[in-house]
């Protein structure tokens, strides 16, 4: 009997581990090996509009507009770009700033929106009046505390409409700061993007994050814009991406100049409350979506403790138990490393089997907020 169970528990214990090795060398390998050159200086072939909405983010717009201004994307001292704040009506002083800076940049513009829309929650209002009012086909969208990591953000985020590529999606890092919640917040931000971004080279998009996005206009109206999920909070960005994606419609550009960095929650309640909203919207995913996200999440979570389990048996069950926990960690680890090389987090790979096992308790806590009704705020 006890022999028996412990086959069970060995074969319970392989297959976890074997679908994890599924995920990590057939689909996460993706963005780990990476390898496509980017020309800095290729000059622009198509104009953009870059579209940031912002609600009392005076302070973060005086960071971070600069650098969205100042891009490399002209031909000769024309640039080929414009960038449309839209103030949703912003209670502090962000609409003397914005105005006080249009002299400098022919290229920018704000929209000022005054009135709340009623029964449309979150920024997708907003979002909508500066997509209808951009001039160009091609938009970038990011967010007023984003700052882009150069000022080629916007011609390496461009070269991703290849191939009939309708949605190009970038990588969203967060600033490096010491202390254990900034490690947490980057690495959950990074093994998101692993995944986010590795489905959709893989064929399989489902998301993409606001704070470094770009699609086609005639896209969004394609999709009757936020129509689908206008009642929900959040979406803008995640549910659209969902929505409008398909197996070859999707691009990813991965350059470390083609980032954005945001500033990070600073206490635990504040990055609570935000992934708690993100997570959301998860519920509305394609069912296909989550059925593969909810796979690699339940075998993830698992993995320990089955591991844990069949340590109770003897040789040679221990022996095979060993050497599959050894097998899918190595696989794990290599793929792990050459991913953050790629999205430039590497120091945070001496942290990563903790941060692993971690991401058990980070299951436990916010997978609940699947269940949670999304609130009518940014």
């Amino acid at each position: 009997m006890f022999d028996h169970l412990g086959e069970i528990a060995l074969y319970s214990f392989a297959v976890i581990a074997g679908i994890q090795i599924c995920y990590y060398l057939f689909i996460f390998s993706r963005v780990a090996f990476y390898s496509r050159k980017f020309e800095q200086d290729q000059p622009p072939a198509e104009k953009f509009s870059v579209i940031i909405c912002a609600k009392d983010e005076e302070l973060n717009l005086q960071r971070n507009l600069p650098g969205v201004l100042q891009q490399r994307y002209h031909h000769h001292l024309t640039p080929d770009y414009e960038v449309i704040v839209v103030n949703d009506n912003s209670e502090d002083d962000s609409r003397y700033y914005l105005q006080s800076i249009e002299p400098g940049y022919p290229h920018y513009r704000t929209i000022e929106i005054k009135q709340p829309a009623k029964f449309i929650p979150g920024k997708k209002f907003p979002l909508s009046m500066g997509l209808r009012g951009a001039a160009h086909e091609n938009v970038l969208l990011t967010d007023a505390d984003c700052k882009p990591a150069s000022t080629y953000w916007l011609s390496l985020m461009s070269q991703g409409f290849t191939e009939n590529k309708e949605i190009v999606l970038g990588y969203g890092a967060y600033h490096k700061k010491p202390g254990f919640l900034n490690k947490v917040i980057r690495y959950e931000t990074f093994f998101s993007a692993l995944q986010h971004l590795s489905f959709a080279m893989s064929g399989m998009a489902y998301m993409g994050v606001g704070r470094n996005l770009a699609y086609k206009r005639e896209l969004f109206y394609r999709h009757k814009g936020f129509t689908s999920h206008q009642h929900l909070a959040g979406g803008d960005d995640d549910l659209f991406v969902n929505t409008a994606a398909n197996r070859k419609n999707v691009g990813v550009v991965i350059h470390k100049k083609a980032f954005t960095y945001s500033e990070p929650k600073t206490s635990w309640n504040s990055w609570f409350r935000q992934k708690t909203r993100h997570m959301t919207t998860g519920k509305h995913y394609r069912f296909f979506h989550k059925m593969v996200l909810g796979l690699f999440s339940l075998t993830h979570f698992l993995f320990y403790p089955a591991f844990i389990f069949t340590l109770f048996f003897p040789a040679p069950l221990l022996w095979y138990s060993l050497g599959i926990f050894g097998g899918k960690l190595l696989i794990q680890t290599i793929i792990n490393f050459c991913a953050m090389r790629k999205l430039d987090e590497r120091d945070l790979f001496k942290y990563a089997w903790f941060m692993d096992i971690f991401m058990l308790l980070y299951y436990v806590v916010f997978t609940p907020a699947l269940l949670i009704k999304s609130k009518n705020r940014w």
